[in-house]
């Protein structure tokens, strides 16, 4: 349905609103990375709203339904080159560690075998405050404009009107915003449905810091990789468990925790330098390409085992809530825009859904001893809010020892005015896709299963979006356009009982 007048955007109260992909930033001189203002109304108005579109007692907007354990993470190798953390500070040094692993679209209810993202959050229990990472399953993502990671997961969820979901929905939102294509071209492929949580890779997917005292610094990405290899499923034994055995994974993962088969990942970085970065053959802070591994080779740091599941899923794992916010010195953020505005909303997120003193909650709270008088009062309150402590700056009452590690590490100078900007697509954004297209093909039945995968969700959709669709994965490879175009004229042939040269039904060229 096309709408036959046009409204005029604007912000909650009324405000006349800007370009919806765009937001307010202080340009880098190349690339995609930027530094986003609080002063942006849209974007700050956009991203708070959209965790509180749904009552919290029933289920979070997205990354609902879950599997956790406890478990720790031991350093294997030396990496005081990098960083000059605590946690990564001694080989041999063990940190205890909380990981939940979820979908994201589905709610709470929903099957764990669908073919999703899955999120890869894990709290890391350090002397010097808690450690987050909160990783995917999938090396890249479908945005790079923060702005609209809400529309990019409402279009992965239920239609508005008829509460269920839509592929024109779907594919509407990814044909207008195809710097997704190397997202969706994994997503697609093989391993788009883990055969188990116990076998998926974790990728940080944005670019972070590794720093030290003096100023020095890396930029890095983050890979975990279970020692027993990846496992996946076919789309057909998915379908099937789905609602033979919709809970299949969380049991698996409890069940061979329960039985002593510990889950163990290798966790990595890619390393690269600000020189490195400057003429780098990607751009570093744009979370849609990979780093290539043979110019940026993975290094590993040490090992994550999951060995003891939770005693109460609600109290240790429901309520556990993980930000990219979370940084110890010695670990830092980048430019990455979308990193940017995940350290504002995941916080966001969990004042709205746990309370606004969820960090007191036993999943959240830091074993390391926690000062911060500002932040008082309000509903669930337990650490006995600091007493008489004075609740305002600059106390001479109260001495105060304070960090002076908090400078964002960077090779860039920042000196610009502020902009209004959102990304392009370009030709680049479809070289990588490319590349994992090649290896598709390599692979044993690659081929075959992505169309398996990805015909069913475009046989029915709007005509219009259809041509789209194929126009963008021509832009991959013509030959992937030809291959789709034959198997869904194929198939609407065998729904309409028709041969391939009597029916038109799904043809692109009507």
């Amino acid at each position: 349905m096309l709408w036959p007048y046009t409204r005029s955007l604007g912000c909650a109260e009324g405000q006349p609103g800007s370009n919806p992909s765009a937001i307010a930033q202080i340009r880098l001189r190349r690339g995609n990375g930027g530094l986003s203002v609080l002063s942006d109304t849209q974007l700050i108005e956009t991203l708070a709203h959209f965790p509180r579109e749904r009552i919290p007692e029933r289920f979070k907007t997205v990354h609902a339904k879950a599997a956790g354990a406890w478990g720790e993470f031991e350093v294997l190798h030396d990496c005081s080159d990098l960083t000059d953390a605590l946690l990564l500070n001694a080989v041999g040094k063990k940190t205890p560690v909380l990981a939940r692993i979820s979908t994201v679209a589905g709610e709470k209810g929903s099957s764990d075998t669908v073919r999703d993202v899955r999120g890869w959050a894990m709290k890391v229990f350090t002397e010097e405050g808690n450690q987050d990472f909160v990783f995917n399953d999938l090396p890249v993502f479908f945005i790079r404009d923060p702005i609209k990671f809400p529309s990019m997961n409402r279009s992965h969820k239920r239609h508005p009107r008829t509460n269920v979901p839509d592929n024109n929905m779907f594919w509407d939102f990814h044909v207008n915003n195809q710097e997704g294509i190397h997202a969706l071209m994994h997503l697609f492929g093989q391993r788009g449905i883990p055969a188990s949580l116990r076998h998926i890779n974790g990728y940080s997917v944005h670019t972070y810091t590794m720093n030290k005292e003096d100023g020095s610094f890396k930029y890095v990405k983050w890979t975990l990789r279970p020692e027993d290899g990846i496992e996946t499923l076919p789309s057909d034994v998915a379908l099937r468990l789905a609602g033979e055995e919709p809970d299949d994974q969380i049991k698996d993962l409890f069940n061979a925790i329960e039985r002593g088969e510990y889950p163990r990942w290798i966790v990595y970085v890619q390393v690269m330098s600000s020189e490195e970065a400057a003429s780098a053959p990607i751009d570093i802070f744009d979370n849609t390409f990979t780093w290539p591994h043979r110019e940026y080779p993975l290094r590993p740091l040490g090992r994550l085992t999951l060995m003891q599941n939770p005693n109460n899923y609600f109290q240790e794992i429901e309520q556990a809530a993980f930000s990219p916010s979370n940084m110890v010195p010695g670990i830092g953020p980048s430019a990455d825009l979308v990193l940017q505005a995940r350290i504002f909303s995941y916080p966001d997120a969990a004042r709205y859904r746990v309370g606004p003193n969820y960090q007191q909650l036993p999943s959240n709270r830091p074993r390391s001893k926690v000062y911060s008088p500002y932040e008082r009062d309000g509903p669930g309150r337990i650490d006995g809010n600091y007493g008489g402590d004075p609740d305002y700056v600059q106390s001479s009452l109260q001495p105060l020892r304070v960090s002076t590690r908090h400078a964002v590490p960077t090779h860039e100078q920042w000196n610009g005015h502020v902009v209004q900007h959102s990304t392009e697509v370009t030709d680049k954004d479809f070289e990588q896709p490319r590349a994992l297209w090649e290896i598709i093909c390599s692979e044993k039945d690659g081929q075959m299963q992505f169309l398996d995968n990805i015909v069913p969700t475009l046989l029915g959709i709007k005509h219009e979006l259809l041509v789209r669709a194929l126009d963008m994965f021509a832009r991959v490879d013509p030959d992937i356009k030809h291959l789709l175009e034959a198997e869904i004229q194929r198939r609407g042939s065998e729904k309409s009982g028709a041969s391939p040269n009597q029916t038109q039904k799904y043809s692109v060229a009507t």
